[in-house]
């Protein structure tokens, strides 16, 4: 028995060690082969590095250098690319084309993706993530495509490349960090516009189909973040910028310091749709606390608009913006140009924005624009207000207020001024007007309010009124003269044309020595005449009667 135990315990080890010599001769085998064929991957790797760079070279018709290529099967299929940079063609089907400049169209750090490994003939390898890092697309001016599409026209279509069919990989998801696109234009005073995109994903990637995306960027200026999901293709031609776009978008904490003149946290949502190069774009912002820099004071401001946006260099069209700033409400319409600096075509700089806008302020209260244009909270007057002007603020170094030109129309109801010594004014020549002389020191004048209308222009901060008519009860003053904005400073001249006589606008026993005199201040209908002037500064104006300047016209 011992025996016989003894024999079925050699013959059961000697089936266990060839058991275990088995299993470990297959695993041997099967890591050889595994690295037998990633040996061979590995010396197919130039050869598949070089169908890569002919393919994408075919399909942008242009010079294409992938530095390195990696495969292995070691755990399905993974791959992983280095350096591939896409330069414009220097020419198509031997028509010639501008000089590139040395920018590559499309730099890619590098890519990676993994795919299992159970791929049958006739199958698409499926890849359900692609991911890129570092992707820099420099997009040139549409002049350029133009040229790409024409030659690409002349040639008869290729056959299919020997490999078309064999193996094709599909795409579910790509996923690329720290990208950028730089648009050029073809327009000599203009720069590129550049984004700075953190990250994106697409979804469904086809060349010739639409894909849903999700981005985050940084918008250039104002300098905030945009947070953005749409759709984005097909796309059928060469020209990048002609890949139709739709989304939606929020654009956060956008700081118009960015701007240099005036300031706020601006966010804005709202929807575009169009390509690369002409977008149309409808949304609204909010910035609680909009202000020129070079005063200070806030006001809340909201806006809706519809614009026009070309992509190559920011240029929008605004058709129309529907704003409302403090309690005041106006829509514009125009154009926002960037501008670049003509002298310096080495290193081109931009100067800024030129805007030209046609604006409407249809219900407003003057004291919101004074507020926006004032260092302090003492105004010039209050009342409501209705504007139409043309204004135009060119690109320069100057203040935005300096540069700031305005020429329009405009009429103001209800108005008081802040300064009681004016105010006081306007009532006394309310109540002589109306010869009530023996009112004026028991009437309230805050009570008596005025009108204003006339035209009016705006250069170098110095607002000119070539013909301003104000009214009050009993009165009606004709002025022209300036206001500068820095400062405040007063400079008018006109008539004052008073209902009363001159006698009973002085009054009392004065008044009655003057009775002889009314026929000398009649004029044009009105019982007096007298020629006025303004003078000092907002703070500490001056407002008197030209009685001198009465003779001399009497007396030429």
């Amino acid at each position: 028995m011992k025996e016989a135990w003894s024999s079925f315990w050699r013959r059961h080890q000697s089936l266990a060690r060839a058991k275990w010599l088995a299993v470990g001769l297959i695993v041997t085998l099967t890591v050889a082969a595994a690295l037998v064929v990633n040996q061979g991957l590995r010396r197919m790797e130039p050869f598949l590095r070089a169908r890569i760079i002919a393919e994408l070279a075919e399909r942008f018709h242009a010079q294409v250098e992938l530095d390195s290529l990696h495969i292995s099967l070691l755990h399905g299929i993974s791959a992983e690319g280095k350096g591939l940079r896409i330069w414009p063609p220097a020419e198509v089907h031997g028509v010639a084309l501008p000089e590139a400049q040395g920018e590559p169209l499309i730099r890619l750090a590098e890519f990676h993706f993994h795919a299992p490994l159970n791929w049958r003939p006739g199958k698409p390898i499926t890849i359900s993530l692609l991911a890129l890092q570092g992707l820099s697309v420099h997009l040139p001016p549409r002049s350029r495509f133009q040229l790409v599409a024409a030659a690409g026209s002349q040639a008869a279509s290729k056959p299919p490349s020997a490999l078309a069919g064999v193996v094709t990989l599909l795409v579910e998801k790509i996923e690329c960090t720290n990208a950028e696109i730089v648009m050029e234009t073809d327009k000599p005073d203009k720069l590129p516009l550049e984004f700075a995109i953190a990250h994106i994903k697409l979804a469904n990637p086809a060349s010739s189909g639409t894909m849903s995306f999700d981005a985050e960027l940084t918008n250039p200026k104002p300098e905030g973040t945009i947070i953005t999901s749409g759709s984005i293709g097909p796309w059928h031609g060469t020209d990048l910028g002609e890949i139709p776009l739709a989304g939606d978008y929020r654009l956060e904490h956008a700081k118009l310091a960015s701007f240099k003149e005036i300031a706020g946290d601006l966010n804005s949502t709202g929807h575009y749709q169009g390509t690369l190069r002409a977008l149309t774009v409808d949304g609204e912002t909010q910035t609680p606390d909009f202000r020129l820099t070079h005063f200070g004071n806030a006001l809340p401001l909201q806006t809706r608009f519809h614009a026009q946006v070309d992509g190559t260099n920011g240029d929008t069209w605004l058709d129309p913006v529907e704003a409302t700033l403090g309690h005041s409400h106006f829509t514009a319409q125009g154009a926002i140009v960037r501008v670049m600096e003509a002298e310096n075509s080495v290193a081109p700089q931009s100067i800024g924005h030129d805007i030209a806008l046609t604006v409407n302020v249809d219900k407003a209260r003057i004291e919101d624009f004074l507020r926006l244009a004032s260092r302090t909270e003492t105004l010039l007057m209050t009342g409501d207000v209705q504007v139409k002007t043309k204004l135009h603020i060119p690109p320069g170094p100057k203040q935005v207020h300096e540069r700031l030109q305005l020429n329009g129309w405009f009429a103001l109801e209800k108005a008081r001024f802040t300064s009681a010594k004016i105010q006081g004014r306007i009532a006394e020549l309310s109540l002589r007007g109306q010869g009530r002389p023996q009112d004026v020191k028991t009437t309230d004048a805050a009570g008596i309010l005025s009108q204003m209308q006339g035209s009016f222009q705006m250069a170098e901060a110095i607002i000119t009124l070539p013909a301003l008519e104000y009214t009050v009860p009993g009165a009606v003053i004709q002025l022209k003269g300036t206001y500068g904005v820095e400062g405040g400073a007063l400079n008018f001249a006109g008539a004052a044309k008073l209902d009363a006589p001159i006698s009973k606008v002085v009054g009392g026993w004065k008044g009655a020595l003057l009775k002889p005199a009314d026929r000398y201040f009649k004029r044009d209908g009105a019982g007096t005449e007298v020629f006025v002037h303004i003078s000092g500064t907002r703070d500490a104006p001056d407002f008197g009667i030209d009685l001198e300047r009465k003779k001399q016209d009497e007396n030429p």
